[in-house]
């Protein structure tokens, strides 16, 4: 698996536990993601492992996101953060964060926050 995979899905996992508890939701969104990147078995295992723990930012290693990872990862946030039906505040303050350490300029980060939410919204029946 390369390493901005792994660094996408962790990332992921801190989302989905900001508030807490991981969602079923979510956890189907963090496995569509390891189907679609082809991640073997054996890694996927290893990232469900890592994913069954409350997670945070700071161990995340974003320094192997390219510029269009990054942007791609915000997005599968937002996403992730309304799997459960919403994005709650503690979601919210994490995906800012995030978007922050990404370095993502204003207002491009801004505009895909927005983008994302909406899409997020349209495809909730689908989630």
């Amino acid at each position: 698996m390369e390493r901005y995979i792994d660094a996408m899905i962790k990332s992921l996992t801190a989302v989905a536990w900001a508030d807490g508890h991981l969602a079923e939701g979510e956890s189907d969104v963090i496995e569509g993601l390891l189907a679609a990147f082809k991640v073997p078995e054996a890694e996927a295992a290893a990232l469900r492992e890592y994913g069954r723990e409350p997670r945070d930012l700071d161990a995340i290693p974003l320094t192997e996101l390219s510029a269009h990872d990054r942007r791609l990862l915000l997005q599968h946030a937002t996403i992730l953060a309304y799997a459960d039906g919403e994005e709650s505040a503690e979601e919210t303050a994490v995906i800012k964060d995030l978007a922050g350490r990404l370095k993502i300029p204003e207002p491009e980060r801004s505009e895909l926050l927005a983008a994302s939410r909406e899409r997020a919204k349209r495809l909730l029946d689908l989630l």
